[in-house]
């Protein structure tokens, strides 16, 4: 994998949103702490602009985002927040200049469909907190933003929060993200290969029905065929049924994957969470799943 270069004090990072409107006023927190690391803020058009729920239309945020890939002087585009609407411009973006100077995409949740589409161009990407909330995040949400982006190596360290785990060691490349985008993502051309790799998943908001056909989906495509190891991020605010569907999230994840011989780690600090560490896409990593404690380790 192609690894964009590594911050340094004085560069410039992009703020940008792909999906849902946000103000400048909500960036505040964010810019402050760009500044506080000594990197200058360059904000885009999408700042602020509104089109029904998204920050202008597809073609001025497909636009903005394509300006920022092509400017060899920003070294970062962070992703302002998610929502949905990164999909519907997914396909009017032009990478050939980011190949030739590659740049941190940084981002979470519908910027999964990003993260997806740089790995199957062969590029290293950022998920983590996006500049939205970042002031109510814990510290390790920002610290791990700010190793990664400066290129220090790190661990993620988690107790173990669910009887489903299974124990083991796991090497390769780290891939995935939120698990509607992924689902949503089967059979096009930014859908992962995620064989002899570990595969990250979290979500929010959704009804446990569908997180357990989005799963068979994931099943019957391949994902967890000769996977290396498995990490179950937030899986946050669940929905249910009149008639419950009789298992919690972790239990329809535990059950789907219980015929494979990959270790399987639950509660993994990343995701819809005040606890959202910074996880390298792409990267190779060691994840040690115990019966006590988790640890995701990132190499330089």
């Amino acid at each position: 994998m192609i690894r964009p270069s590594f911050l340094k004090k004085g560069d410039k990072v992009a703020i940008v949103s792909t999906a849902r409107k946000v103000s400048l006023e909500e960036l505040q927190p964010a810019l402050q702490l760009l500044k506080s690391w000594q990197l200058e803020a360059i904000i885009g058009k999408t700042i602020g602009a509104e089109e029904h729920q998204f920050s202008g239309n597809d073609f001025l945020r497909a636009e903005d985002f394509q300006c920022m890939l092509n400017n060899p002087e920003i070294k970062a585009i962070w992703c302002a927040r998610g929502g949905y609407g990164t999909v519907r411009i997914i396909d009017l973006l032009d990478f050939n200049e980011f190949k030739k100077h590659p740049k941190w995409i940084i981002g979470y949740s519908d910027v999964t469909v990003l993260h997806s589409h740089l790995h199957v161009l062969g590029f290293e990407s950022l998920h983590a907190q996006m500049p939205v909330d970042i002031n109510n995040k814990s510290e390790a949400t920002i610290e791990t933003l700010r190793q990664a982006l400066f290129g220090e190596e790190y661990v993620i360290g988690c107790v173990a929060k669910d009887a489903q785990t299974k124990v083991g060691i796991a090497r390769g490349q780290l891939v995935g993200g939120n698990l509607s985008i992924l689902y949503s993502l089967c059979g096009s051309p930014s859908a992962i290969d995620t064989k002899g790799k570990i595969l990250f998943i979290e979500d929010l908001d959704e009804y446990l029905y569908h997180i357990d056909r989005m799963l068979q989906n994931l099943k019957r495509n391949g994902y967890f065929e000769n996977l290396a190891g498995f990490i179950v991020g937030g899986m946050a605010k669940m929905n249910d049924n009149t008639i419950p569907f009789g298992k919690t999230a972790e239990e329809i994840i535990a059950e789907t994957v219980s015929g494979y011989n990959f270790p399987v780690c639950f509660g993994f600090p990343a995701g819809h969470m005040e606890d959202n560490q910074a996880i390298i896409l792409g990267r190779e990593v060691v994840l040690e799943v115990g019966e006590w404690k988790t640890s995701l380790a990132f190499k330089n």
